[in-house]
Parts: C-alpha cells; structure tokens; sequence
C-alpha cells in the first residue's frame, strides 16, 4: 500500500484511538488510499489494551504514533496531538471512520474557496451508507431544551421548528452555515486552532467540539458543511446506549450549558437540561421500552455525578467566547 505521507505538509490528519484497532487500522488504511494533497498523520494511542499501537507502527511506520500510557480522554490527546502538526490545516478524523472518494482531498478544497468559514466539515454516513444527521447540530436554546424535554424533537424530527437543534428536515444535502461541526470530521487552519488554544480541557469527553465552534463563532467564524465529502461514521450506527456514555454525555452537555448560556436564561436551561434523562425514562417506559427506559432511569439515579458537569479545575478554556 502506498504511503504518501509527506515532509511538508498541507493537512495534519490527528486521530486520537483507544482499543478500536481494526477500525483505526481500517481508518488509516482509507487515508492512504483516498488522500492526495501532502498530508502527516499523528495518531495518539490513548493506553490500548487491545494491540492497537503495536498494530499501527507495524503497518504505518511513517506516521508519526504517540502510544500513551495513560488514557487522555478526547479533548486532551488532541491538543497534544496537534502540538506536533506541521500542517497549514488541522483535520481531526475519528479512528471509527472510512475516507470516501477523495474527501479529505475535497474538503481541503472546499475550505480554499470559503475561507471565512474558518471551520468545516463534511456529510456523514453509517456503515449501511445511510445518512448519519450527527455531522452537524445548533447549539442548545431554551426553545431546543424544551422540545427535548417535551419530546417533541424525537415525534417530529424531521421538523425545523420541533427539532431545531438536530436541524430538523435538512437532510444535508447543500451547503450551509452551521453553528456546530462534529469532532470526528472537522477541518481547521491550525493558526486559528492554536489562537483559540484547542479544546478546553475542561471538557474530557463530549462538548469539547461544540465549544471550540461556539468560541470560534465568537471571534468571526462561520462553520460550514458541504456535501461533497462524504466518510463513514460507524459510531452512531453501531453503539448501543449505555448509562455511563450517557452520564458522561450529560456531564458534557451541563459544562457546555454552563459557559455557553448566559443570563436568565441559563438557570431555566439547566433545570431543563436536568430534566431530559428523566421524561426519556417516562417517555421510555410508556411506549414499553424497556431497555431504554432502565438506562434512563440509571442515568437519572445518577444525576450526582452529572449535575455539576466535568470539574472546572481541570482546566479553564484559553480563549472565552463572548456573546454572539
């Protein structure tokens, strides 16, 4: 197989794995065939267990491959990722993926002709090649929070006005501004990464791409998705819901609440916010889900560990958005 990675790069591919080596290997096996433009990888092996970093330098012995020894978390491993990128842009690709005909080619591109965009991304796929809607989403509003709570976005999802978060009835299928773009398929100049400081640290799992869009709308950015790159997305398809992703989704979603929503409305937010998990355990239970509505019920029961979101201390973010 061919391996064009280069010495002067354009594009810094980051992909952060831990114990997904077949999908990794399977990701970078889709770089080398789909990508022409001069391009690195960096991968960050967060402590596998599962032979991914041994795996990855056997087959890929030019990218560069950082086998840590402790496991990150998302937000942390790509910032030390990207402290080693050369490239004039900054792509992070998660390691569950599959480039498609020349995307990460054809995002580059497409970035070259909207440059005041300043971030972008692409259309996703499941594995079925069935359109994955999770590439992109608008941040969280009161009007939103109550939908959810409501269940109204999950009644009506394809509707703009009921569903206004997951953009309802868009089935991605032109170009548009977007508020937020998914961290598994998100193209920055790294100067603009590296002016925001990357991800906040304070989130270590989920929010740590919705902020970074949100600050970066702050200082003039317009994110934008096209959908001429296509890849596929196996998460979405192929993860079953589990309490402690969805604690930890709650976590990420409070931290996200609490620097992004401001003023009166942040105290009506949160305790909407709150409420989610359990009207998703009524609603569950109502139409005889049961597996569903037991992880709900767990997810509520625990509502210790998330109400506060991820602790602050962790990190304060380099960059703080101001109001747009």
């Amino acid at each position: 197989m061919l391996n064009i990675t280069s010495s002067d790069p354009v594009l810094s591919i980051v992909v952060v794995s831990y114990n997904t080596r077949e999908m990794t290997l399977e990701c970078l096996r889709s770089i080398v065939a789909e990508t022409r433009i001069p391009y690195e990888v960096i991968v960050v092996d967060n402590d596998s267990n599962d032979g991914s970093a041994e795996a990855i330098a056997a087959e890929f012995p030019t990218f560069v491959l950082m086998a840590e020894t402790e496991n990150h978390g998302f937000a942390k491993a790509n910032n030390i990722a990207a402290q080693r990128a050369r490239g004039e842009y900054l792509l992070l690709l998660n390691p569950d993926t599959v480039v498609l005909d020349g995307a990460l080619d054809k995002l580059v591109s497409f970035a070259e002709r909207r440059p005041s965009a300043r971030i972008w991304g692409g259309r996703t796929l499941y594995g079925d090649r069935s359109l994955n809607v999770t590439n992109c989403w608008r941040r969280m509003t009161l009007w939103g929070l109550t939908s959810q709570v409501l269940g109204l976005n999950s009644i009506f999802r394809d509707s703009a006005i009921f569903n206004p978060e997951g953009y309802g009835g868009w089935p991605r299928d032109t170009e548009r501004e977007v508020d937020i773009v998914t961290g598994c398929l998100l193209l920055i100049r790294r100067s603009f990464w590296e002016e925001l400081g990357g991800f906040d640290l304070c989130f270590r799992m989920y929010g740590e791409e919705a902020d970074l869009c949100l600050r970066a709308r702050a200082y003039g950015a317009r994110p934008l998705m096209t959908p001429g790159v296509e890849i596929v997305h196996y998460k979405g398809a192929s993860e079953k819901v589990r309490a402690d992703k969805l604690v930890r989704l709650m976590r990420g979603k409070i931290s996200l609440l609490d620097v992004h929503m401001t003023g009166l409305a942040h105290p009506v937010g949160r305790l909407l916010l709150s409420l989610w998990p359990l009207s998703r355990a009524v609603y569950s239970t109502l139409l005889g889900r049961r597996e569903s509505a037991r992880t709900w019920r767990e997810v509520w029961s625990r509502r210790g560990e998330w109400r506060d979101g991820w602790p602050r201390e962790i990190a304060t973010s380099p960059v703080t958005a101001k109001a747009v």
